[in-house]
């Protein structure tokens, strides 16, 4: 009798949670008011230029997202006035739980799990209470030619981002922010992950191209733009990406389908 008690409060804990994520993600892609988001800087190694970066990031550093979405939300007849308002909080010194390397679907639960919970600990900022929170490691270019693989959780509206610290890659680093931000909303990824070749037609920007290739643009969510076959190139910038219509209609940019 108590197992089958400890069960039924653990579905009605389980339920409730679920019902708040629906909730969170219903106002997100209900694009009717302003959704503040929060970006929380932490240096991802000991390194000096990784500090002195942080040290000068400001709120205009990232402006360029906040522009772009606004963009692309007219784009897709969404006239919605700042769509996102950025907000930067003070660097942190912890650190967040990294995810494990290939986990079981058991592995990457709990992870989530712990992830939200660190993130709980570490939201404070000024303002209004951010709805999303990006937390951006920046690694110093000149210990890290690759970085990990970032992260964005619609459950929890938390994004685990990966960047360099670095004045010359703020752009790149503003793509790969736009693009976890949207899985937040719900975007799904538009790539193959063995390849990194954006799939098609759902991860090409202009998929009725003719011809096909070289595609002009990256669809965000298919994360390159296709040269050809086998190559694609990194977006420099936002504004050589676009809200594809699939990525569009999964965060609620576009209700009916074409």
């Amino acid at each position: 009798m108590f197992r089958k008690f400890r069960i039924a409060i653990l579905i009605f804990v389980l339920a409730t949670v679920g019902l708040g994520a629906w909730r969170a993600n219903a106002r997100l892609t209900a694009w009717e008011h302003s959704v503040h988001v929060a970006v929380y800087p932490i240096a991802a190694d000991d390194s000096s230029a990784t500090r002195n970066y942080l040290n000068n990031l400001s709120a205009d550093s990232f402006e360029d997202v906040a522009q772009w979405l606004q963009a692309e939300s007219n784009r897709h007849g969404r006239s919605v006035l700042q769509p996102v308002v950025l907000q930067l909080a003070p660097p942190l010194t912890d650190r967040p739980p990294l995810p494990p390397s290939r986990p079981s679907a058991l592995e990457a639960v709990l992870w989530s799990l712990k992830l939200r919970w660190w993130a709980f600990q570490h939201d404070a900022t000024d303002g209004p209470k951010p709805q999303v929170r990006l937390f951006v490691m920046f690694h110093d270019p000149e210990l890290n030619d690759r970085i990990p693989h970032s992260t964005g959780l619609t459950k929890g509206q938390i994004g685990l981002i990966h960047a360099y610290a670095s004045r010359q890659q703020r752009q790149q680093n503003n793509v790969v922010i736009a693009h976890e931000l949207l899985h937040t909303f719900g975007a799904t990824d538009k790539y193959d992950p063995a390849t990194l070749q954006p799939v098609h037609p759902q991860g090409y920007a202009e998929p009725q191209r003719s011809p096909r290739l070289p595609q002009v643009l990256a669809e965000i969510m298919g994360g390159r733009t296709p040269i050809d076959e086998s190559r694609s190139d990194i977006p420099a910038n936002l504004g050589e990406t676009v809200i594809g219509p699939d990525t569009a209609r999964e965060i609620g940019l576009l209700k009916t389908a074409r």
